[in-house]
Parts: C-alpha cells; structure tokens; sequence
C-alpha cells in the first residue's frame, strides 16, 4: 500500500496548477495544447479521482473553491488544504486509486542523503550500507 501523505504532496501541487489554470472547467474534457506538463497531469489525476464516484462531489466542491480563490494565497491555501483532504478521503475510499494515481506521477528524482555521510536509498536495498571511519562489513549470503 502506498503511504497516502507522501502521494497527496505530488498529487495537489499538479491539480492546483490545473485548477489555476483552468478554473473549475478542469473537471471538463476539453484539453488545451498549450497547457503546460503540470497542468496536464492534474487534469489527469482529477479526472481520474472524479471517474470513481461516490467522493466526486466532496473533489468537485474542493476545486470549485479553490478555483474562485484566485490570487487570494491566503484563500488559496484554504482551499488548497480542503483539495488535499477531498482527495485522501478519495483515496481511503478507493484502495485502488492510490497505486492507479501513482501510475500515472513522473518517477521522481533519486533521493538525496543530507549531511556528512548522509545516505540515502531510493527503492529497496538488498546490499550493505556502511558509513563511518574504518568500517569493517561482511556480508554472507
């Protein structure tokens, strides 16, 4: 199962975009050529998270005010954050959704370890992962 939160921070800022950029005729079917990739994507992610049904309206709400927020950020962000929660109770909803919402996110850039002999893996680790001075490791198999 994927972990919802981690998915809602790549999914909102792509269905913002759109909204922004769209208003609520983003629910629509009509596609501009000269929207941008984002733009693109949150559309795709909405239509797909409004073809599911039943959380349609609490999604279709959240976008609606989102999109009459206009440049208001303060407004923006409240309904950014309403966005957000539509979409997981969307995701709790349908357990499907998450992997199929997944799916369609570009993969993201390889994770970065921070600080002095940070590491970092993204994906999975089946090796040794060794940092320190004089380190000595073993690996049996």
């Amino acid at each position: 199962m994927l972990e919802i939160d981690g998915l809602l921070d790549q999914i909102v800022p792509a269905a913002e975009a759109a909204v922004v950029a769209y208003g609520v005729g983003v629910l629509t079917a009509a596609r501009d050529e000269t929207a941008g990739a984002t733009v693109r994507l949150g559309q795709r992610l909405l239509a797909r998270v409004m073809n599911r049904g039943g959380d349609a309206d609490a999604v279709e709400a959240s976008v609606t005010g989102l999109a009459e927020a206009g440049e208001d950020q303060d407004m923006r962000g409240l309904r950014r954050l309403e966005l957000r929660i539509a979409l997981r109770e969307a995701l709790r909803e349908h357990p499907g959704l998450a992997e199929e919402l997944s799916a369609l996110l570009p993969e993201g850039p390889a994770a970065q370890a921070g600080g002095e002999r940070g590491v970092a893996v993204a994906g999975n680790n089946s090796g040794i992962i060794s940092t320190g001075d004089g380190a000595h490791n073993t690996q049996h198999r």
